[in-house]
């Protein structure tokens, strides 16, 4: 069983009926909306048409959104529907970033996700969704479409069909007859100025001028819901302070390893570094939650998704946060004289190393699951996570080592780690911004970055400072003042913060719906 809609879009009118009686049936808040009509103007006056779509709620069968919850607050029932239970929501926002479609929202009445679940309440006594039910020229079907004998599986075998964006896999079962592209495709159609009866909302007018559009039909969008970014500068931060957090203890163990020092930069500074960047960025992750009180779920093994990388993600940080604290117990044992166990660091460097790379990484996967922003679909994302690690990680222990005056060779070999991270972070970089990409969306972020509203930032500030870091480490690395690679420490933090921000910003810029 498998339920999902048909709109034919040659009947709609677009009175906008289903978006009432779909707000009024689940009190969804003034101005947002689970399913809304969508206008699309074309050609010049006086020879224009106007072009409509009601979009909400895929119902996909291959549903991203249910994959990246990280507490199952949205599920797929046995007969199709995607549902979700906002009491188990922690306001994450993951289900917004993995839907390509749009279709999810923070509810301001409270603060958890919301969406079409096909009025299931309704369907469980055996009615229809509101939206169908008071729909004037039936144009939204609905019903089982493993079902040869149903409506709506009859309707579908008898008519050509389109869905959003199939390129993304989702399998989705809200399918469209008659509807034109240029409402199907979000990138179609930019804004032109303002909506029939209302103002757009400031994100699509400071994209509308990078939409590619459509020049031979000269689609314009004229109306549409708000969809301001999900993530803003927490989590750009804890990108960065993640990766201080996580290059400090994996570059504590190689230093261990190769070098063999475990003075007090390597056996306390470090793991202090890494405890207390991770302090930071939990307390991040919890503020960005709109139900932060509801983050010890992530705790809870019987509410975590364990397909979720989001969850899974705790739990390396967790991971990494024991390692670090016994290794500073170790340290500081030492340096107050209390016992000497700095021989465990050797076993404990074994660990460190993979954990920090995990505890770095880790958020390539969760991107991942961000399947609504390609930008992020990057095959090179870990590897740029773990070498932007090494380059802010190596530059913090740099300056800390630089003010209690570490050992000569560890300084130096911190300064070419930065210099390495740095040179992998640059090629890297040039990989996910400068080559191909196998969507518009994505390309339409990169373009953003290198040559639309955030070049200034990413040129000017991310490169720049990332290659005065490298340069002014070098003397260092080659055996001058290590004052120089203290300089580099420090900028290299505000070049990756940059990064981070115009990768985050960028890739929730274009439209899905």
């Amino acid at each position: 069983m498998r339920y999902g809609f048909a709109i034919d879009q040659r009947t709609c009118i677009g009175c906008h009926a289903c978006t009432v009686a779909c707000k009024t049936e689940h009190d969804v808040p003034v101005g947002q909306f689970r399913t809304w009509v969508k206008y699309v103007d074309k050609g010049e006056y006086p020879n224009t048409t106007r072009e409509m779509g009601v979009m909400r709620c895929n119902h996909c069968t291959d549903a991203p959104c249910v994959k990246g919850c990280p507490t199952e607050a949205l599920f797929i029932r046995p007969d199709g529907i995607v549902d979700f239970d906002n009491e188990r929501c922690i306001g994450c926002k993951m289900c917004m970033q993995a839907c390509p479609y749009d279709a999810i929202y923070i509810d301001a009445n409270t603060n958890t996700a919301a969406k079409c679940n096909f009025c299931a309440h309704r369907i469980d006594q055996g009615l229809e969704p509101a939206c169908v039910q008071v729909c004037p020229t039936e144009s939204i079907w609905m019903g089982d479409i493993d079902d040869p004998t149903s409506g709506i599986s009859k309707f579908l075998s008898i008519e050509p069909v389109n869905v959003r964006t199939p390129e993304q896999g989702t399998r989705p079962n809200t399918y469209y007859v008659g509807a034109d592209q240029t409402v199907l495709d979000p990138l179609a159609a930019p804004v032109d100025g303002t909506y029939l009866w209302a103002n757009a909302d400031p994100l699509r007018l400071e994209t509308a001028a990078e939409l590619p559009g459509d020049p031979l039909s000269n689609a314009r969008l004229t109306l549409n819901t708000s969809h301001p970014r999900p993530w803003g500068w927490k989590v750009w931060t804890y990108l960065w302070t993640k990766s201080i957090a996580a290059g400090s203890l994996a570059l504590a163990g190689l230093i261990v390893l190769l070098l063999g020092d475990t003075s007090a930069l390597v056996s306390t500074v470090a793991p202090f570094l890494t405890e207390a960047f991770l302090a930071i960025t939990a307390v991040l992750l919890i503020w960005d939650l709109k139900q932060p009180k509801r983050f010890i779920y992530l705790l809870d093994p019987r509410m975590i998704n364990k397909t979720s990388w989001l969850a899974i993600g705790g739990i390396f940080l967790g991971i990494g946060a024991a390692l670090g604290g016994v290794w500073f117990l170790i340290g500081a044992a030492d340096l107050l004289g209390i016992a000497n166990f700095t021989e465990w660091l050797t076993w404990l460097a074994w660990i460190a190393i993979p954990a920090g790379a995990m505890v770095a990484g880790y958020t390539a996967f969760l991107f991942g699951q961000a399947e609504g922003r390609d930008l992020w679909q990057s095959p090179v994302l870990f590897w740029h996570l773990l070498a932007q690690a090494v380059m802010v990680g190596s530059g913090a222990l740099l300056v800390v080592g630089l003010i209690i005056s570490a050992d000569a060779a560890t300084m130096q070999w911190l300064a070419w780690a930065l210099i390495v991270g740095v040179v992998a972070h640059l090629l890297i970089t040039a990989v996910e911004f400068g080559g191909t990409h196998a969507t518009r969306n994505a390309e339409m972020a990169a373009h953003a970055i290198t040559h639309g509203r955030y070049r200034a930032q990413f040129w000017g500030g991310s490169i720049l400072l990332s290659i005065l870091g490298a340069l002014v480490a070098l003397p260092a690395a080659l055996g001058g003042a290590v004052v120089f690679a203290a300089v580099a420490g420090l900028l290299v933090q505000p070049a990756l913060i940059l990064h981070e921000r115009v990768f985050v910003m960028a890739a929730q810029d274009p439209p899905l719906s």
